[in-house]
């Protein structure tokens, strides 16, 4: 498209060369031209990100086969064991004190299932347990660095922990991502994340995380990705009625029917519920209580059967920030750790509400 403006001509487009050839040949050299570019703005919001976080190395190249011996391999195997035994490298910071503004990191666990449990009143309730696999800290990123990329500004400034969970083979790993494991002594984990925290609850490098950064009792918000359900209906994916199933309807009996766009509109409307692609999705549950710990496995009972992921998948639990179950300075949390190393821990933790099958139940 070209508009006139005195003597010049104004190109909108991308592919204006040969329009400038055509131009010279019957305008003449008088007539100057003057190229630009439309740009459209998104009118939906971008709900996946595919943007490495700025903590992730960037990967330069490619791993190859080494074609090791089975005698070398036990040998390389013997070294990792002994290299990586004691994870913490660098002596223990110090630690901090809880206040009512402190926020403590999170822990990355997997959904291993859901299991029924009764209270002391006989109660059922239904519980998703979540197993907290091989945590550790990987790196602390101080206020100064986030703050460089962080994109909206805070009331307060908050650090961060970047933490692992399931170690992986470091043979099996680039160089870029191995040499991120280093300062930390731990193996090269198979999950990474990062958890904003107060500058009084940072932990150093290769601190281990256990079930035990609870408590029962606790209440706790937990976030995950949801099944991938694949492209659906409007009646799988919204929950719409659907039309009759008889008297003259004619192949419409799981279509959406009107959208109501008609009129002065004659669009549809952004949101508009219609089929597509459902699930995997990021969804956060709040106030979940924890009613039973194992400390030995690492296993966490949660209230509810509907934490967001399927069995298998990993889910990120945080301290809960709703006001009203909150830790108070009567009932505070194991800051800024459980150091489960340190002091002896009962296997079993139960809620003073849920009844112990071990004990009596009839008096």
């Amino acid at each position: 498209m070209a508009a006139l403006c005195g003597s010049k001509i104004v190109v909108f487009g991308r592919n204006v060369a040969s329009f400038s050839s055509v131009l010279q040949k019957f305008a003449g050299p008088a007539v100057s031209l003057v190229c630009t570019t439309q740009t459209r703005s998104m009118s939906r919001v971008k709900r996946r990100h595919t943007q490495p976080p700025f903590w992730l190395p960037k990967t330069t190249r490619t791993r190859y086969p080494e074609n090791l011996t089975s005698e070398n391999e036990a040998f390389v195997s013997e070294v990792i064991a002994d290299q990586y035994s004691s994870p913490l490298k660098s002596d223990p910071w110090e630690r901090g004190v809880w206040n009512e503004k402190s926020l403590r990191c999170g822990v990355i666990a997997k959904k291993i299932g859901i299991y029924p449990l009764w209270t002391k009143d006989g109660t059922r309730l239904l519980t998703t347990l979540l197993q907290v696999s091989d945590n550790h800290v990987i790196k602390y990123i101080p206020p100064e660095e986030l703050i460089e990329h962080r994109v909206k500004k805070r009331k307060r400034e908050f650090g961060a922990l970047i933490i692992g969970s399931d170690s992986a083979d470091p043979r099996m790993v680039t160089k870029e991502y191995f040499n991120m494991f280093s300062d930390s002594g731990v193996l090269p984990k198979k999950k990474l994340s990062k958890f904003l925290i107060t500058p009084n609850a940072k932990l150093a490098p290769g601190t281990p995380l256990y079930a035990s950064h609870f408590r029962p009792g606790y209440y706790v918000d937990i976030a995950g990705v949801t099944i991938d359900r694949g492209f659906q209906g409007v009646m799988k994916r919204w929950g719409f009625k659907g039309m009759p199933a008889s008297h003259g309807v004619t192949k419409s009996h799981r279509r959406g029917g009107n959208i109501g766009s008609g009129g002065e509109k004659a669009r549809v409307l952004p949101g508009q519920k219609m089929p597509g692609h459902m699930g995997r999705e990021r969804r956060i549950l709040i106030g979940l209580k924890i009613w039973r710990i194992n400390t030995h496995h690492n296993v966490l009972w949660v209230q509810g059967p509907a934490v967001p992921g399927s069995t298998g998948s990993y889910v990120y639990i945080y301290d809960s920030l709703i006001s009203s179950r909150k830790h108070t300075a009567e009932n505070p949390p194991p800051f800024p750790t459980s150091f489960q190393d340190e002091q002896e821990v009962e296997e079993e933790l139960y809620d003073q509400d849920l009844h112990v099958f071990s004990h009596p139940s009839i008096s």
